[in-house]
């Protein structure tokens, strides 16, 4: 019986994209021949993960976890919303999600985290999914914020069950002690950022390079209308306060009653608003034309 060794172990992953245990079983059974773990992972369903691993996976769940002064959120993709609905994939977003909480959200810590109840890493563990299910999935993003005192309050829109769906929002929030109301509020204002898709907390967060691009826009269409310049830069200014009031999470109004800023909302309640995060499902991925999943399966099953 040939030597198992690490390097052995890795060269069947490599070859089968199966997870680190399941290629050690392999091997063991095979009594080391390689060949022979391959065809024991195939047997076993194991090594299709690699040949699924190329396809476009924008499909899936966001899920939120919190605490009372912390909290996380994650996105899993899949291939098609069908797996949304399955309840492996959906305990292993909640079961992320609580990972995160604990380890922070750094991809490649968050992937190498033991999996409760398995030998398995997180990594390890959606490449046996991926053989299980028969989807290629991904983990594309994780987000925890906390604060020293105060809530962190989280928003699932169109929640398929608590806590998991399309598009999820943290809101942290500091306070210097327990405020009442600053859960709801929060909440209220993970409705707003669902809503608006604010792209910066406040004026010195907007990306300068998207400033920039938008103020060369704003002066060729001023001077568009054959103003003298000094009138043209107070044109150019009154739009850019326009333009944050549309970007910018603090300048923005209240959805929820349509006069107020946010920025006035906040400092009622007591509280400051330090930081929140959007997750919307499959956002800015490239989705293949809607046909494509179907004629693959079409063209599998020999139709």
């Amino acid at each position: 019986m040939a030597e198992i060794t690490a390097a052995l172990v890795k060269t069947l992953r490599d070859q089968t994209g199966a997870g680190m245990m399941d290629c050690k079983r392999a091997l063991t059974e095979s009594g080391g021949d390689l060949d022979g773990a391959v065809d024991w992972l195939r047997k076993k369903g194991l090594s299709q993960a690699a040949k699924k691993s190329g396809r476009v996976a924008a499909e899936g769940l966001v899920g939120v976890v919190s605490m009372k002064n912390r909290a996380a959120m994650v996105e899993v993709n899949s291939e098609t919303d069908f797996v949304a609905r399955n309840e492996a994939f959906q305990g292993f977003v909640e079961t992320l999600a609580k990972i995160a909480l604990e380890v922070g959200d750094d991809l490649d810590a968050l992937k190498a985290a033991p999996y409760p109840g398995t030998a398995r890493n997180v990594g390890e563990e959606i490449t046996h999914m991926v053989a299980t299910i028969g989807e290629n999935m991904t983990i594309r993003r994780a987000r925890v914020l906390s604060v020293s005192s105060g809530v962190v309050a989280t928003y699932m829109h169109g929640a398929l069950k608590p806590g998991l769906g399309k598009i999820g929002v943290l809101v942290a929030l500091e306070a210097p002690s327990e405020l009442e109301g600053l859960e709801q509020l929060g909440r209220q204002i993970g409705m707003h950022v669902a809503a608006t898709r604010p792209d910066a907390l406040d004026v010195d967060a907007v990306d300068p390079a998207a400033l920039e691009r938008e103020r060369a826009v704003l002066s060729e269409q001023a001077r568009a209308s054959g103003k003298p310049e000094a009138i043209i830069e107070k044109m150019v200014e009154g739009r850019i306060r326009k333009y944050y009031e549309e970007v910018v999470l603090l300048e923005q109004v209240w959805v929820h009653d349509g006069e107020s800023r946010v920025r006035a909302v906040v400092k009622k309640s007591g509280g400051t608003l330090i930081g929140f995060e959007r997750f919307a499902l499959g956002e800015g991925i490239e989705k293949a034309p809607a046909g494509d999943f179907a004629a693959e399966v079409a063209a599998v099953a020999g139709v």
